[in-house]
């Protein structure tokens, strides 16, 4: 029978050949036996690959994570297609959007060419009315001018010419 060590007494020895960088009053075991001393709780254990029975089990841990992966991998799959979906949506929306938009463009543009074609219309018999209008003032102003010419000639022949004084000249 092997004597027992105190975990105190075997960390100072192991400490005096190796510093270890933990404070001094934790107790740290070796991963495997000192002198025969098996001081750290986990050594000896089997793991769980080398056991058969574990195997199984890790076996199912596996399919179980994989089951997991995949679904996650199908709520992934299955965001990404209702953001497509959304995004499809979205889009149309956008397009349809737009297309009212330019519709009401060319409806204010055709508006827009018959009212400026009324208005140059309009513009162009003004300028007709205006036309005329400064025709027939300078037909007037030279008949007035005419006829004061004809009235000043009547005076001046006239047999009257003492009454001439008293009129009033037309200007």
């Amino acid at each position: 029978m092997q004597p027992q060590a105190d975990v105190f007494s075997l960390h100072n020895y192991i400490n005096s050949s190796n510093p270890s960088p933990y404070p001094s009053h934790f107790p740290i075991s070796p991963p495997y036996p000192i002198n025969g001393l098996n001081l750290n709780p986990f050594y000896g254990i089997q793991s769980a690959t080398n056991n058969p029975q574990s195997m199984s089990l890790s076996s199912n841990s596996t399919s179980d994570e994989a089951e997991e992966q995949q679904t996650d991998k199908n709520i992934i799959n299955e965001r990404k297609q209702r953001r497509m979906i959304s995004n499809r949506e979205s889009a149309r929306r956008s397009r349809m959007r737009k297309q009212r938009h330019l519709d009401e463009l060319w409806s204010q543009v055709m508006w827009f060419r018959v009212e400026n074609y009324q208005l140059l219309d309009k513009l162009n018999n003004l300028s007709e009315s205006h036309e005329k209008i400064l025709q027939e003032n300078v037909q007037l102003k030279g008949e007035t001018s005419e006829l004061k010419q004809v009235i000043s000639d009547m005076k001046i022949q006239s047999p009257f010419s003492c009454f001439g004084d008293d009129i009033i000249p037309i200007e």
